[in-house]
């Protein structure tokens, strides 16, 4: 068991083409320093900020602009989940942007999962993940993706999505205003294809795919891409096995 580190922060101004801000949050030191050591190599980020727990994480980032928290779920004071649901909540939002959080975890199971992504997280990935599988990680969540380990993805969306009561699940009138291709891309999304895969099978540019993604998550008001197929099962655009 390890001591609550010393609150580590340091502030850089917000630029589009800057670094992407990572924060890391988690009780282990060591495993902040590795995380900080793979982080810092790359040419395009850095970690401007360190917490040992959710709370301490919380305090720091109504000071500090970050891009994407990768937060542990085990923690003490207050756990991943926790933190990620206060800082994802509009009602509590810390200043600036909200930023993106990747839930780290050394338990591949269907409840954290489930959870993260009802508490706002935009991934999830387990802690012996490969470097570079982290570090892309961080790329698609800052560029607006979803990432969540692929032996969960889809089993674990058609879960959330038909476990909730009906009352709390999105009307189906909310896909009204997609066209007839955004559907399909959405459709197609839902069972998991990249945008890369997606513009092979409709034989467009990936470029033209990612408009397509941009105008979904805008018209279903959708925090990001998991939101937006947790949404394509509730209103049984998809369904579960299909």
């Amino acid at each position: 068991m390890t001591s609550p580190p010393n609150e580590t922060a340091s502030q850089t101004t917000s630029s589009p083409t800057g670094p992407i801000r990572v924060a890391l949050v988690d009780d282990q030191q060591l495993v902040r320093a590795g995380f900080a050591l793979v982080i810092n190599s790359q040419p395009d980020m850095e970690v401007v900020l360190e917490a040992g727990d959710g709370a301490q994480a919380l305090r720091l980032l109504t000071s500090y602009e970050v891009d994407v928290v990768l937060m542990d779920v085990r923690m003490p004071a207050m756990d991943g989940l926790a933190a990620t649901a206060h800082l994802t909540d509009p009602a509590t939002r810390h200043v600036g942007p909200t930023p993106r959080v990747v839930i780290l975890t050394t338990f591949d199971l269907d409840e954290y999962v489930l959870q993260a992504i009802k508490a706002g997280a935009s991934g999830f990935l387990l802690k012996d993940a490969p470097p570079e599988e982290m570090l892309t990680a961080i790329r698609n969540v800052h560029s607006g993706d979803a990432v969540i380990a692929p032996s969960s993805t889809r089993r674990l969306i058609e879960r959330l999505a038909t476990s909730l009561p009906e009352e709390n699940k999105a009307p189906a009138a909310i896909l009204d205003e997609l066209t007839s291709r955004e559907r399909e891309v959405l459709v197609l999304m839902a069972r998991g294809y990249t945008n890369s895969e997606i513009a092979t099978e409709l034989f467009v540019a990936e470029a033209t795919v990612k408009t397509h993604v941009g105008r979904i998550l805008a018209k279903l008001d959708a925090r990001d891409r998991v939101q937006a197929v947790v949404m394509a099962y509730e209103t049984g655009l998809v369904a579960p096995g299909g």
